[in-house]
């Protein structure tokens, strides 16, 4: 099953009914806008911001249900390639970002197999310094910044990848996985940054609050 991957204006522009226009929509309100709750300021997620500013998201729903799961498997995995392919501004390479709604299964069942997903993914995406986000309606994940705000929760079930970044020092700081991945592809620039989180003096943009 073929998967068609939108712009971010592309899929702002569908129609309001649509589940593209849904997840655009939401995109535009949440992660790339502040939160009276997020602890900082700025934008939920600013490199998701600036991806849509430099036409480097794509962003896409898949049909496929609760019981699709190796092809939805086969889906995430071939989207890293298509995110090498993604055109980008010189520099901004690593800004690209591919997000992908599933509708489909929001159900109890559907948001178990997208989780397994996620953790079938979870040593791929760190060996190739990549990092995949699990967004859903119910999700209880806390915040980076402020353990009671929930940023990771969205309208329908979402598999999100993208570059590891050196602003994703907080990430590193905080779960001790991404920590040598990190470190093996910033050195002693992102060692600074994560002592700087590790002594509470952090200022990092970071993805999610």
């Amino acid at each position: 099953m073929t998967h068609r991957l939108f712009t971010f204006e592309e899929a702002r522009t569908s129609a309001p009914d649509h589940s593209l226009a849904v997840l655009a929509d939401w995109m535009a309100r949440s992660p790339m806008s502040g939160h009276a709750d997020l602890g900082r300021s700025g934008a939920v997620c600013p490199f998701l911001k600036q991806a849509s500013r430099l036409e480097t998201l794509r962003i896409g729903v898949s049909e496929l249900r609760p019981q699709d799961e190796d092809e939805v498997f086969a889906m995430m995995r071939g989207s890293f390639a298509e995110l090498e392919r993604m055109p980008a501004p010189r520099g901004k390479e690593r800004l690209r970002t591919i997000v992908y709604g599933f509708p489909n299964c929001a159900t109890e069942h559907g948001l178990a197999m997208l989780r397994r997903i996620d953790k079938r993914h979870k040593y791929y995406t760190l060996a190739r310094f990549r990092m995949m986000a699990f967004f859903h309606p119910n999700s209880d994940a806390g915040g980076l910044w402020n353990p009671d705000f929930r940023p990771m929760r969205a309208p329908m079930p979402v598999l999100g990848i993208r570059y590891l970044t050196e602003q994703d020092s907080i990430f590193a700081a905080k779960h001790h996985l991404m920590l040598a991945p990190y470190l093996l592809r910033f050195g002693p620039v992102g060692a600074q940054r994560v002592l700087a989180h590790w002594r509470g003096k952090g200022a990092d943009a970071s993805t999610n609050a």
